[in-house]
């Protein structure tokens, strides 16, 4: 069998006979290809490509020689007779697989500059919602200390006998008016 990597398969009488470190050599490189293609792959259509005849000498080879040496990395699901591809290492390109490789990269590039794009807009839209914060805490401290000023003069001019609010409560006020101000939800784009 082994029909994905070996296509003289047809021609095995002609052939020399494979030594066992050939025949593994070729089950693992029918196990890539199969894994670059689907990424659940079943028992019964491994054991017909691989020429393994039980599900043991299957998972064994799965495990042992295709896991373990990082050619593949994957679940073997006993209950539904099959090997979910979680990895496969690369191979050598056929022809016409370098234009489907072009595209890929191409897409990926394509959203990969989207997502920096829309990355810098989040950051322009948080500094400027930062330095509006600022300023409108900067105005809040300017009216603070304006009604000190206010307070201290008038207290000064009438001898603090007809003083009406206290220093304490206007400023209580004015931070109240601060984080009311910045309890509203702000206007999104």
């Amino acid at each position: 069998m082994l029909t994905p990597c070996c296509p003289a398969a047809d021609n095995a009488q002609v052939l020399p006979q494979l030594d066992p470190q050939q025949v593994l050599k070729l089950k693992q490189l029918t196990v890539m290809t199969l894994a670059e293609t689907a990424k659940v792959l079943p028992y019964d259509l491994l054991m017909q490509q691989l020429d393994i005849s039980n599900v043991r000498e299957l998972e064994d080879l799965l495990i042992n020689d295709c896991m373990y040496s990082g050619i593949v990395r994957g679940k073997l699901d006993q209950r539904r007779r099959c090997f979910e591809v979680q990895f496969a290492a690369g191979r050598d390109l056929r022809p016409g697989q370098l234009d489907n490789m072009i595209s890929t990269l191409a897409n990926w590039l394509g959203s990969s500059d989207n997502l920096l794009l829309t990355i810098q807009e989040k950051i322009k839209w948080a500094d400027s919602m930062s330095e509006q914060d600022r300023r409108h805490k900067k105005e809040v401290e300017d009216k603070a200390e304006d009604m000190r000023k206010s307070i201290k003069a008038e207290m000064e001019m009438r001898g603090q006998q007809d003083v009406v609010y206290s220093e304490a409560g206007a400023l209580g006020a004015l931070v109240m008016d601060y984080e009311e101000d910045r309890s509203r939800p702000k206007r999104r784009r």
